[in-house]
Formats: structure tokens, C-alpha cells, sequence
């Protein structure tokens, strides 16, 4: 038998969150771990009490063809990210590793390039996580550090999207 490793074990913990999403676009789940414990999960969705698109049938953003990386205070949902970085201490994040997966809404496919938004990069550097693993494929993945987005801050240069 052959074992899975230890980060596709993880990213496949954070796919199965990415299945409570709401989101009419893209569904994403994220687990925090510290530790090899799970400090927290967060998936893609309205906050709590208000419809989500889902409920509603309609997506703003894609209604007025917003590029995905832009124009999110007009999104309804809170990204995954910031939901599990929300349901955790600073103290438990401190030096931990945020899972990251990405699926479309409509084709279920995962997004091959799935990345952390603006605000989530600034969110995770506060909460003092120190990388992200980010799926690719159902078996490939890649590893960001935290501390690169510190050491070039592409706020600094205008940079939209992602």
C-alpha cells in the first residue's frame, strides 16, 4: 500500500471543506494545522445569517463580468482563507501552515492556479501563518511562504488580481 503524504493528506481534508462553499464562481477550502493538528477550517461563503449566492441563484461579480482578483467588496462571501484565519487564535496560528484548494463552481474542476486574494495574504500575515500550500492537481501542489509576500509587496506597485 502506498501512503499518501503528508501535505495531498491535508489539501485532501481542505478539498472536502471546499464542498460546504456556496460560491457560484469558485468553491475553496482551507484547514490551518499547527503541528501536524488542525487548528481551524474555512470554506467559501456568505457570513453567518445572510443568503448566499447560492440561495440567490446570482452572482454579482459575474453578472457585471468582474476578473476574478478584483472588486471583491462587491462579493457576498467570505473567502475560505479568512474564515478559518477568523474561527482560530493568533497564538494557535503562530508559525502555522494554511492548506489551500480551489474548485469551479461550474465545471467542478479544481483551479490549477488558485491563490491567495490581497486582503487574504494580508490576513495571513497578521495571523502569523508561515506558508501556504496551494493545490494544483489532484497530487501536485505548491508551496508559498508568508514572508515573500512581506519581502515583495506587490501593494507597494499597484498590482491587481492575481
Amino acid at each position: 500500500m502506498i501512503r499518501r503524504d503528508k501535505e495531498n493528506y491535508y489539501l485532501d481534508i481542505a478539498e472536502a471543506v471546499s464542498k460546504r462553499g456556496t460560491c457560484l464562481r469558485r468553491n475553496f477550502g482551507a484547514i490551518i494545522v499547527k503541528n501536524d493538528q488542525i487548528i481551524s477550517t474555512g470554506y467559501s461563503g456568505a457570513p453567518r445569517g445572510r443568503k448566499n449566492c447560492s440561495d440567490h441563484g446570482s452572482c454579482i461579480r459575474d453578472e457585471l463580468n468582474i476578473p476574478r482578483g478584483e472588486r471583491y467588496e462587491l462579493c457576498r462571501s467570505v473567502h475560505a482563507e479568512a474564515n478559518a484565519i477568523i474561527a482560530a487564535s493568533r497564538e494557535e496560528m503562530l508559525g502555522s501552515t494554511l492548506y489551500l484548494v480551489g474548485i469551479d463552481a461550474k465545471t467542478g474542476e479544481l483551479v490549477s492556479d488558485a491563490a491567495a486574494c490581497a486582503m487574504c495574504k494580508r490576513l495571513m500575515i497578521n495571523a502569523g501563518i508561515t506558508r501556504m500550500i496551494v493545490r494544483n492537481t489532484p497530487s501536485t501542489f505548491t508551496a508559498i511562504y508568508v514572508q515573500d509576500w512581506i519581502d515583495n509587496d506587490e501593494s507597494l506597485l499597484g498590482v491587481k488580481g492575481y
